[in-house]
């Protein structure tokens, strides 16, 4: 009886360390109903007031571009991320630390087809809008990208300044 438990129990941790391996990038607890808290955050509660950060995703001169790419934040404030893509190509924001995005870019390398609507990313067609509510509950600075191939290298990135 105790090694069955004991075997439950290994198995359970597996599946579970499995599905952090399985979405690298994404916040621990995405996808899952929990509001699990990153390094960066948390997801927002929309039911709670926001301030309301417009964000466009676009294509211009050979780049692709988040306008703005540079968002100041208080810490402790949630922020309600309109986002909207003007631009030809899909186009996706994904928050995180600097290294799991960098991280999590080489993984869409492999599985480009990826897409992304948890709690901290958003993929979107052209011409399509969308939201992302978050709580910054940590200062530090963090990163915004489109982890589409190819998008971060041609400029798709911003960093977010939590103080």
């Amino acid at each position: 009886m105790q090694k069955q438990l004991v075997a439950v129990s290994v198995v359970a941790i597996l599946a579970t360390g499995g599905a952090a391996i399985a979405s690298p990038g994404h916040a621990p607890g995405q996808g899952h109903g929990h509001a699990a808290e990153t390094a960066y955050g948390k997801p927002g509660d929309p039911k709670k007031p926001a301030r309301i950060v417009q964000v466009t995703m676009r294509e211009a001169d050979g780049k692709m571009l988040f306008v703005p790419d540079r968002i100041e934040v208080r810490r402790g404030e949630q922020i309600k991320f309109v986002l909207r893509n003007n631009g030809e190509l899909d186009h996706e924001i994904v928050l995180a630390t600097l290294a799991e995005n960098l991280k999590h870019m080489e993984e869409m390398k492999k599985n480009p087809d990826m897409e992304h609507d948890d709690p901290n990313a958003k993929r979107l067609k052209p011409k399509t809008t969308g939201e992302i509510v978050w709580h910054f509950t940590k200062a530090g600075e963090f990163d915004f990208s489109c982890l589409i191939p190819g998008h971060r290298e041609s400029g798709m990135h911003g960093v977010i300044i939590v103080k």
